[in-house]
């Protein structure tokens, strides 16, 4: 997974950037995972992937590079000021199921 920013714009009065990011995803044939996503833009940018919030990530039909926008923010408390509740659990990892023991 190739990624690459497209634009990165400062924020100052909600402290954030938001950034338009495109990611090359030819050698797994689907689009990745948001986590990965927020990884990799995490990783560009040199920040906390928490501070991370991906809004869109969409493939155009056809094609294997998918186009999205996110926010980094310079604190969580202020990403949670901001952001949709929806958009926060859209970013949340997902738990891993419990194996329950046979007793």
């Amino acid at each position: 997974m190739d990624i690459k920013i497209i634009s990165k714009r400062e924020n100052p009065l909600l402290k954030r950037k938001e950034v338009c990011f495109q990611v090359e995803h030819s050698q797994t044939g689907s689009t990745p995972p948001r986590s990965e996503a927020r990884k990799a833009i995490a990783s560009a940018l040199k920040t906390n992937v928490e501070l991370v919030f991906v809004k869109r990530f969409e493939t155009n039909t056809g094609t294997s590079t998918a186009v999205g926008l996110a926010n980094v923010y310079d604190s969580v408390e202020q990403a949670r000021l901001f952001e949709s509740e929806y958009i926060i659990e859209r970013n949340v990892p997902p738990e891993k199921p419990k194996e329950e023991k046979e007793e």
